[in-house]
């Protein structure tokens, strides 16, 4: 199977934390990452610039051949292995505003440290296609990332993808479709 060019770009990331942390020298398996992109459901919304996180878990599950068919803790779901690690990718479909409530009901229900958990969101302050991937930060006006940051408890210990989108009135002119075909193109 193919590696994705988003998953080269993780893997230095992820790779401290492959092993599971626990102290038992008999348990060493490997916990799943938990990959949680922003977006809000339905066809009104496709290929808009709050959706690229959905875009781009999108993306990575088309290059890991990870279907996202599942409805579980009111997001689309969907789990595979990607070099040997167990990732479950997720959409909620709360809107983006109210997504805490999937992501934390996702990581309380598979007991996962929240450095297990990356969240793909869109972020203003970026131009167009930029990523940038944060082990830890605060919510950043984005309301969607605040609701997230309260259902894990005010824990903001959880990586950040965020994705560029500009701030700029261009977006309406259907720009920013090619931006987020920009990002699948270059990413996934």
């Amino acid at each position: 199977m193919m590696r994705g060019k988003l998953w080269v770009r993780l893997a230095p990331f992820l790779s401290k934390r492959y092993v599971s942390s626990s102290s038992s020298p008999s348990c060493s398996a490997i916990q799943p990452w938990l990959f949680v992109g922003l977006g809000n459901p339905g066809e009104k919304y496709q290929s808009t610039r709050h959706n690229v996180g959905f875009d781009m878990i999108d993306a990575f599950a088309d290059s890991q051949n990870i279907s996202l068919t599942k409805n579980h803790f009111k997001a689309l779901f969907g789990e595979g292995m990607v070099d040997g690690v167990p990732v479950l990718l997720a959409k909620p479909q709360t809107y983006i505003n109210l997504s805490g409530e999937s992501a934390g009901a996702l990581a309380a229900y598979y007991k996962l440290p929240l450095h297990r958990v990356v969240v793909a969101y869109d972020d203003t302050d970026l131009p167009c296609g930029v990523l940038r991937l944060q082990p830890k930060g605060g919510y950043g006006r984005h309301n969607g990332l605040k609701s997230v940051i309260y259902h894990f408890r005010k824990n903001r210990e959880f990586g950040r993808l965020r994705i560029g989108r500009d701030w700029t009135p261009a977006w309406s002119d259907g720009s920013q479709s090619f931006c987020a075909s920009e990002v699948q193109q270059d990413w996934s």
